[in-house]
């Protein structure tokens, strides 16, 4: 981190490079992705991951605080995209039986099979943008270079701030 009295150190001309390279492939990336599942299964990206988050969750509920934590995002966002999904019949809120503050969100079985309809395309979309395309040696190393950039990220200290903390 700088101070307001020192210079800010620069990117050189290959981090210009390399930074924008990131951007532009993450963000045809994102928007391949969600296409893909917006064809195919008439949803956005975000809530396909809402559902395989519930999906993978002991019997098939989270917590909404947990979800939003693991989704990474808002609590406000979650609660917005839980309702669309309930309106679909994919998923239900119930309260929680330990603490009446707090919700759990559910996946339905009629959202399992959606999901279970959706996947098969969203895996070949993921392979054909990211896998197919790197060798396995690259692929090991982006998860490396993936996962230190988002341990660096998502400090453990309470009090961090964080969207999904909100």
């Amino acid at each position: 981190m700088t101070t307001h009295n020192e210079e800010p150190r620069w990117l050189n001309d290959e981090e210009q490079r390399t930074w924008r390279a990131y951007l532009h492939a993450t963000m045809l990336l994102e928007d391949h992705l969600d296409r893909q599942l917006q064809r195919d299964a008439k949803m956005p990206h975000v809530y396909y991951g809402l559902l395989v988050q519930l999906a993978q969750a002991p019997r098939r509920r989270m917590r909404m605080t947990e979800l939003a934590r693991h989704a990474k995002i808002t609590r406000s966002r979650l609660s917005h995209a839980i309702a669309r999904l309930e309106k679909h019949g994919w998923v239900r809120r119930e309260d929680c039986p330990s603490d009446k503050r707090g919700q759990n969100a559910i996946l339905t079985d009629e959202g399992y099979e959606v999901l279970e309809q959706s996947a098969p395309g969203h895996v070949t979309a993921v392979r054909q943008a990211l896998f197919d395309r790197l060798s396995q040696e690259q692929q090991k190393s982006l998860g490396e270079i993936m996962r230190i950039i988002a341990e660096g990220l998502q400090p453990n200290e309470a009090g961090a701030d964080l969207p999904w903390l909100r």
